[in-house]
């Protein structure tokens, strides 16, 4: 039975687990049934210590409390991979991506840029944090290969993901604008990783023509979602939720999350497509999605992945 917050999420233990085990099986059941039926969980999972969490959150306020000039060197050649900033749609947001933070060289680079005197610490909590979350999406990514009875992709799709630390910062809303941080979207990603602080604002709809629900702060939580292209892998058995921020206090709003991204061909595998359920969408390059969607901001939803690739 998966239990269900108040912000009616399910919540999943996923600590001490062991591939094989019975306890295993059972959370990958559980985690597979989520995501087909919300499209979303929380998760508990102590791969950080609390003291360890309020050091990535104090670096995040020391990376976003430079100047402009000096957040919009991080630029990347991938659309959505380097500096946000804040626009008339979107003014009280603002972010930036660590590509492959997995890597302390490709953290570092990131830290120079942003530090040319160099900043040791904000290196090694943030590649820490990097490895300890892919172990997570990495574990939730197994996880739903294998109750799908789909492993045998697993490892081709494990090599072939790219995965991009993005951190973001959502400041109170003034008295003449919007309090919308992020408006109604889903995610682009193939998963996400989402952790914040304890500033509400995270809003998902996690049933269709439902209103949105808010996402309460746990300690040693973390919001695990579909996306667009984790559904359209799946042929649409799983669901990509929609979601927005919503700024109510007068607190600034933190959150870190790992998007990951896949290099090269997304197809739906076989054992997904019968006669009872042929083949939803065409087999598509993940970044050309991402170059299609930049280029088409017509929708921000699941709506685009179904233009872009839809049968």
């Amino acid at each position: 039975m998966i239990s269900v917050s108040e912000s009616k999420l399910p919540i999943i233990n996923m600590e001490d687990l062991k591939p094989g085990t019975e306890s295993w099986n059972m959370t990958s059941h559980k985690v597979r049934q989520a995501l087909e039926e919300y499209g979303c969980f929380m998760t508990i999972y102590g791969g950080f210590s609390q003291e360890a969490m309020k050091e990535v959150y104090d670096a995040l306020k020391t990376l976003f409390d430079l100047p402009v000039e000096t957040k919009i060197k991080n630029t990347s050649n991938k659309p959505f991979h380097g500096y946000l900033g804040p626009f008339r749609s979107r003014p009280l947001y603002e972010s930036l991506g660590i590509e492959c933070a997995t890597s302390y060289d490709n953290v570092q680079s990131f830290t120079n840029l942003m530090w040319p005197s160099g900043n040791e610490n904000f290196s090694k909590t943030m590649h820490s944090y990097a490895n300890m979350i892919s172990e997570l999406e990495h574990m939730v990514r197994k996880m739903v290969f294998e109750s799908d009875g789909v492993e045998k992709y697993y490892e081709s799709y494990n090599e072939s993901m790219a995965p991009l630390l993005r951190v973001m910062k959502y400041r109170p809303a003034k008295a003449d604008e919007s309090n919308m941080g992020s408006v109604t979207h889903t995610d682009k990603h193939f998963l996400t990783i989402l952790n914040q602080n304890p500033v509400d604002g995270l809003e998902v709809q996690i049933k269709d023509d439902e209103e949105m629900v808010k996402v309460e702060y746990l300690p040693s939580s973390f919001v695990v979602m579909a996306t667009d292209i984790f559904m359209a892998w799946s042929n649409g058995k799983l669901r990509s939720p929609r979601h927005r921020v919503v700024m109510n206090g007068q607190e600034d709003r933190y959150s870190i999350a790992l998007f990951t991204f896949k290099n090269g061909a997304v197809e739906i595998p076989e054992e997904f497509v019968d006669d009872e359920h042929p083949p939803r969408f065409k087999p598509f390059d993940h970044f050309k999605f991402l170059e299609y969607y930049a280029k088409n901001p017509i929708y921000t939803d699941e709506r685009t992945i179904k233009m872009f690739c839809g049968v």
